[in-house]
């Protein structure tokens, strides 16, 4: 189990900036938002670490494309959207153990001067 821990590392895609159409507002689907996805995922790196190939690791462009379809289809809440990135990406990239997705809307239309309102969601495999 030691040696199993020694091979996982972390890629981290940060600050991901984009503008979606999202919220339970009719205003928030019409004129859209600004906002920031945050990624995390755990894997075997050790592989990668040897050969020097794309193939035997997490691709970040893959998961920052993930990111961009999945916030261009509208939805009510951030959860959902998280969910379904993170569902993408166990999906699309069998590399991956653990994921950690925050998915921020900048700015938000809650009736006061508030910079973000972020949810986090994890899962593993």
């Amino acid at each position: 189990m030691y040696e199993v821990l020694l091979d996982m590392g972390i890629i981290k895609v940060e600050n991901i900036r984009v503008f979606a159409y999202h919220g339970c507002l009719k205003e928030e689907t019409k004129i859209g938002s600004d906002y920031r996805v945050d990624l995390k995922v755990k894997a075997n790196l050790k592989i990668s670490s040897a050969t020097d190939k794309l193939d035997d690791t997490v691709d970040y462009v893959f998961l920052n494309r993930i990111i961009k379809e999945e916030m261009a289809i509208p939805s009510q809440l951030l959860e959902t959207v998280a969910k379904r990135i993170l569902n993408r990406i166990f999906k699309d990239d069998k590399l991956v153990e653990k994921a950690t997705v925050w998915v921020s809307k900048l700015n938000p239309p809650i009736g006061g001067d508030v910079e973000l309102v972020t949810i986090k969601m994890k899962e593993k495999r």
